[in-house]
């Protein structure tokens, strides 16, 4: 009679940094992405497997992020929000509820895109933005330079259960060098 061999995905994985500081991240269980411990993502969100969900980010409830997207420290991606592929929202960026993140976008550390609002493919909003939607549509797309820029952290008076607007963190982005699976 054969035996017969349970394989067991793994669970974590663990990368190390420029500065040789080693990171543990756990696979979400709808996707498969690398969320790290710190971090929260809603059971029913989905995250690629070839997606990074720094600490102290949060991910709300029915969003989809997809492969090679990058959500950054202390960043906040809303309820039912859609994030294409290759994009990386920067640290302490806000993404509000129904939002839809073109692939190969790149949001500004600390911007606000506000609920409803779509980007489209292949645009940058700079560093602390704000990007509103119409009141009078449920969304509007973002074109290159329709973007408007305001000063301040709490520029959008923005307070949802997802919490309060935060100041940006002082840590800087550093992209994974090494990962070894555990």
């Amino acid at each position: 009679m054969r035996s017969r061999r349970l394989l067991v995905a793994r669970m974590s994985v663990e990368v190390e940094l420029e500065k040789g500081q080693v990171t543990k991240y756990r696979r979400h269980e709808n996707g498969r992405g690398l969320v790290s411990p710190g971090a929260q993502v809603n059971p029913s969100a989905y995250v690629s497997s070839a997606t990074y969900v720094e600490s102290d980010a949060q991910v709300g409830p029915e969003s989809w992020i997809g492969q090679g997207s990058w959500i950054d420290h202390g960043a906040i991606i809303g309820a039912r929000v859609f994030v294409g592929a290759n994009v990386h929202v920067g640290a302490d960026a806000i993404v509000g509820n129904e939002a839809r993140l073109a692939s190969n976008t790149d949001i500004g550390r600390g911007a606000f895109i506000a609920d409803g609002a779509v980007i489209d493919h292949e645009i940058a909003v700079p560093e602390f933005t704000d990007v509103s939607a119409r009141p009078t549509t449920r969304a509007r797309t973002v074109p290159p330079g329709g973007l408007s820029a305001a000063s301040g952290p709490d520029r959008a008076g923005w307070r949802r259960t997802w919490g309060a607007r935060r100041t940006p963190s002082p840590r800087l982005p550093v992209p994974p060098v090494l990962v070894t699976v555990s």
